[in-house]
Parts: C-alpha cells; sequence; structure tokens
C-alpha cells in the first residue's frame, strides 16, 4: 500500500510538472513576440487558429495529432512534448530529492524560469529583463532556505561573476550579453560566492564542449555566435542543488579541509 501511494503521488507531481511545461512553451513562444501569457486562448503559430481544449493536453495530443496542427497540418516542434516531459521529470527529482515542502517548490520555480530563458536564448540570442526580475523572486526567498548561505556571500556573489564579465566587454566588445551578466548577478545573490564560481564553472565546461562538437561536424566556425544562456542556466541549477557535495568532493580530493 506504501509503494502504491508513492506512486499516486508522484504521478500526480509529474501531471502537474507536464501541465507547467506546456505554460513554458507558451511562454518560450509569447515573450519575445510581445504577447500576454496571462490572456488569450492558445492557437497554431503557423494558421493562428485557436487550438481547442481536447488539444491541449499535454504530451498526449502531440502523440494523438502525430505533430500536426488539427486545423492546417503543418507541424509541431517536438520540442513541445519533450519540455513538458522534462519539466514532468524535473518535478518529479526535485520533489524526490527535497521531500514534499516548500523547498522543491521554489527550487522548481527556479528551474522553470531558467528552462524558460535558456529556449528563449536558444531561439532569440537574447534573455528578458521581465525574466530576470522573476528570478530574483525566489532567488531571494531561497536565503531563508538555505540560511547556511550568509547574506555577506550573497552578496559578493552577486558581483563575483558579473562584474568581470561586465569588464570583460571593455577589453572585448559584446564579449557578454547583458542579459547573461544580469542572469550571473541575480544567480550570485541566489547561490552565493562559491556556488556561483561552480555555476560559472561549469557553463563554461559545457559551452566549451559544446562547441568543440560543433566545430567538429562543421556545425559552426570559429566567427559564429552561440547562446551562452543555456550553459549558464545548467551551471546555476547544479550549483544550486549540487552544489554544496560538489564543493565538499573537489576539496576533498585537493585536501583542502
Amino acid at each position: 500500500m506504501l509503494y502504491l501511494a508513492f506512486f499516486i503521488i508522484y504521478t500526480f507531481i509529474f501531471v502537474f510538472g507536464i501541465c507547467i511545461g506546456s505554460f513554458l512553451n507558451v511562454a518560450v513562444y509569447r515573450l519575445p513576440n510581445h504577447i500576454s501569457i496571462a490572456y488569450g486562448r492558445s492557437f497554431c503559430p503557423k494558421c493562428h487558429k485557436q487550438i481547442p481544449n481536447r488539444d491541449l493536453i499535454p504530451i498526449f495530443s502531440y502523440l494523438h495529432l502525430k505533430g500536426l496542427c488539427r486545423n492546417c497540418q503543418a507541424p509541431i516542434s517536438p520540442r513541445y512534448p519533450l519540455v513538458e516531459a522534462f519539466t514532468g521529470l524535473l518535478a518529479v527529482g526535485l520533489f524526490w530529492y527535497y521531500g514534499f515542502n516548500l523547498t522543491a517548490l521554489v527550487i522548481f520555480s527556479v528551474a522553470c524560469i531558467l528552462t524558460i530563458i535558456a529556449l528563449i536564448d536558444i531561439d532569440t540570442m537574447t534573455i528578458p529583463n521581465n525574466l530576470l526580475i522573476a528570478l530574483s523572486i525566489p532567488a531571494v526567498l531561497i536565503y531563508w532556505f538555505f540560511p547556511e548561505i550568509s547574506l555577506l556571500a550573497r552578496i559578493i556573489g552577486f558581483f563575483a561573476v558579473s562584474l568581470p564579465m561586465f569588464l570583460l566587454n571593455f577589453i572585448k566588445a559584446d564579449a557578454m550579453g547583458g542579459g547573461d551578466i544580469k542572469l550571473m548577478a541575480v544567480s550570485g545573490f541566489m547561490l552565493g560566492w562559491q556556488n556561483i564560481l561552480l555555476a560559472m564553472f561549469i557553463a563554461l565546461l559545457a559551452s566549451g564542449l559544446a562547441i568543440v562538437y560543433l566545430l567538429a561536424a562543421k556545425q559552426k566556425t570559429t566567427q559564429s555566435h552561440i547562446a551562452f544562456g543555456p550553459y549558464l542556466c545548467l551551471g546555476i541549477i547544479t550549483a544550486l542543488v549540487y552544489g554544496k557535495p560538489i564543493i565538499e568532493l573537489y576539496f576533498a580530493f585537493f585536501n583542502l579541509y
């Protein structure tokens, strides 16, 4: 009976997660196009006809429609169900890791905002300011959930990465995007200086590997630009959830304690 209860609970959390993922898809499309995410029915971006309710079931509607719009038969990007499934699994993972509490909910909200930021940056090479304002809310709330990171460490974290990124633009014009700088400033307060340095290291490592792959596959040239935001978001969420054990492992490995 206990296993059945957990199965039902995590199934509910997964369904909750994929529904949130459906909203994330809406936000990713509407925010760069300056369309309200609070009002208006969902519509096909190709034929602009409203999508009926029966076609708004996350993941399952995509599979039922075989990835095509019911009205115009235009293909629907597979990114929609992938984001929904990812958000559902993310919700399950975070609530399993933190338990059924407000900490898990706040971390999940951060992960959702970072997902929107990453996808919009991929599409437009920009990070909207309103998303950074939205991120600042859980960033401040986390101060009460992780009191072991002092206020001073958070203030230092605000500048630890964002300030060098800002100064780098004086050495090389447009070396770092303004959205990336502001993202690391907000996240630096959320994480503290140690974790934001870890987040930046992960971002640099992940982006470096991606660039090597793209160059080897001849999908990019040495003069091409890539969106750095998704790698920053990956580093931020990794440092937020696993920062402490990763840093402890690093210090233990080099006998720095």
